[in-house]
């Protein structure tokens, strides 16, 4: 079975539910504490035991570049203060087994479309998606559970979780058949269903796992609305030849592309940070609700 080398970073979308923060800066560059939430990504990728990273951008999107390449300007300043530990940080981006490229997707067809832009750069192996959007808090990260599966059963693998059913309209849901403790062969998908229509509760997050087999179904799939080629489309039209499982992986999720999913993530994580969660801990618990409510208008925070 080929080792999962690669992990493919969609980073193209313009980041509209941002604005107007995300008119001259990607919102896969929006900090948590003191790292953006690209690195995150890359960081789990790298933990999983992926070493080549290749990011589907757009018009706009230089600075994610910039951030994975070599600052020697930024090194030299900090090396002649004396600053060695952020000197160490910064290079850590840069480690010697991590390899980074970039291809551009032109036109904003779909997430679909992004994936199938690195095929060039993918080639004949199994590889990772991962959409920054998704920070998983994760004691194994996610995408190495999501490896280990694919190694067990030699199938593609979708990251899943429950979501109420009033939010199934925002993502793709899976019509699953259980193959045991969080393992399901997926039998159907639906991209957005009404509630009333949905299969399940068990919605698409953003990690998957892909054979090389998903590029032929992207390159036929038919382009929905806007000619936007939709990969829920390609994942149900693969399924009639080639079993794709479903993962409800171990994490908690929080989703960026939204901002109370951002705020939320930016407070979880500010408190777990090393050198300012004591300090931002006390400061949270000084807050008092009544006071808080009279800053906002009334309204509880």
């Amino acid at each position: 079975m080929t080792k999962i080398r690669k992990a493919v970073f969609p980073v193209a979308g313009l980041g509209t539910r941002f604005l107007p923060v995300t008119k001259a800066s990607p919102k896969e560059m929006l900090p948590i504490v003191d790292k953006p939430l690209i690195q995150y990504a890359v960081e789990e990728a790298a933990a999983a035991g992926i070493t080549e990273m290749i990011f589907v951008t757009g018009r706009g999107k230089r600075s994610i570049e910039d951030h994975f390449d070599k600052a020697y300007e930024l090194e030299s300043e900090l090396a002649s203060h004396g600053k060695v530990k952020l000197l160490k940080e910064i290079q850590s981006l840069l480690p010697a087994n991590l390899h980074y490229s970039y291809v551009r997707q032109s036109e904003a067809l779909g997430l679909g479309h992004a994936v199938l832009c690195a095929r060039p750069l993918v080639g004949d192996e199994p590889f990772a998606v991962v959409l920054a959007d998704d920070l998983i808090d994760a004691d194994v990260p996610v995408l190495k559970q999501m490896i280990d599966l694919y190694e067990q059963h030699g199938s593609s693998v979708v990251g899943v979780q429950n979501v109420p059913l009033d939010q199934t309209s925002s993502y793709g849901i899976v019509r699953p058949q259980s193959m045991g403790v969080r393992i399901h062969r997926i039998a159907d998908i639906v991209e957005k269903p009404q509630p009333e229509n949905a299969p399940s509760t068990l919605g698409v997050v953003g990690r998957y796992i892909f054979t090389p087999d998903i590029f032929d179904y992207l390159e036929n799939v038919t382009p929905g609305t806007g000619g936007e080629i939709q990969l829920t489309d390609a994942i149900a039209a693969m399924l009639a030849e080639h079993p794709v499982l479903a993962y409800e992986f171990k994490g908690h999720r929080y989703d960026c592309g939204c901002k109370i999913g951002y705020m939320e993530a930016a407070v979880m994580f500010a408190l777990k940070h090393p050198a300012v969660g004591e300090e931002f801990s006390r400061f949270l618990a000084q807050l008092k609700l009544p006071e808080l409510k009279q800053k906002v208008g009334g309204k509880t925070a």
